[in-house]
């Protein structure tokens, strides 16, 4: 019987590049996404929104059921906001919770017995370098993400000695299709398409693809790392994170100047345009 992996969010991006890697290794990969058509390209395909109890509860009793307990589960379904603080809404605040925190504890909690279960076993939960990036303009996103580290850091402690390992795997600029369905707060509906562009071409210019990050974590199930950044960029500000906290909430302030204005300009000054 083969091993089982969970991956949720495996329709595009890191989750698709993750499940792509752990079918490699011979696993069975139930994909979970909203998007179930696409996650079957690469694994048995599951509809579901991690942000909802309920139905996360029932896609894990259908694993067992079906497939049998899991060895492997990675919570790495995730949405992003951008913009100022002030400019986030309540709903804006209850969908990213919902989705990238609450989505990894529903994980956790419905499918972490299941794991302890068979005695051995590993959970990755993706987080981001945001976790410990402040910066201006990711308050909601950065604030999610950081629950995701310290849930991490605190599971793995509580699972120590049960045979399951727990990591965090924080990628930083990567390319994926989270820039395109992003939300910009405080913009008007044009603006915000001009900015889903623009980071998406900046991301597909300069970032490295999904497969970094989806190495990444199989080097954190396979060396049971606790947490582990992804790009130059990730461990350069886990690394100043850790060193100097004061230099990074100087960081933070920076930025008065809109930076999607100094992105264009850079497109523009590369002879890339930014139409």
């Amino acid at each position: 019987m083969a091993v089982v992996a969970v991956v949720t969010g495996a329709a595009s991006g890191i989750g698709r590049a993750t499940a792509l890697a752990l079918g490699a290794r011979g696993l069975k990969v139930i994909c979970a996404d909203l998007d179930a058509d696409r996650a079957g390209e690469v694994g048995v395909p599951y509809a579901v929104d991690v942000g909802d109890a309920e139905a996360m509860e029932r896609f894990a009793a259908w694993v067992l059921a079906e497939h049998g307990a899991p060895a492997i589960l990675v919570n790495n379904a995730g949405v992003g906001i951008g913009g100022s603080f002030f400019d986030h809404t309540v709903a804006d605040w209850r969908r990213i919770v919902d989705v990238n925190l609450m989505g990894v504890v529903h994980g956790c909690l419905f499918f972490g017995p299941q794991l302890t279960g068979r005695g051995r076993g590993h959970i990755v939960n993706v987080a981001s370098a945001a976790a410990f990036t402040p910066t201006r303009m990711l308050p909601a996103y950065g604030a999610t993400k950081a629950g995701v580290l310290m849930l991490s850091e605190s599971l793995r402690a509580e699972l120590a000695g049960t045979g399951v390992g727990v990591s965090a795997v924080c990628p930083g600029f990567v390319a994926t299709g989270i820039y395109r369905a992003a939300r910009h707060a405080g913009v008007e509906a044009a603006e915000e398409s001009r900015r889903r562009e623009l980071t998406e071409r900046l991301a597909g210019r300069w970032a490295p693809g999904p497969e970094v990050a989806a190495r990444a974590i199989i080097r954190a199930i396979e060396r049971d790392r606790p947490v582990v950044p992804v790009t130059a960029g990730a461990w350069g500000a886990y690394a100043l994170s850790r060193i100097s906290p004061a230099a990074m909430r100087r960081l933070a302030r920076l930025g008065g100047e809109d930076p999607f204005r100094v992105v264009e300009r850079l497109f523009r000054s590369r002879g890339a345009g930014a139409e």
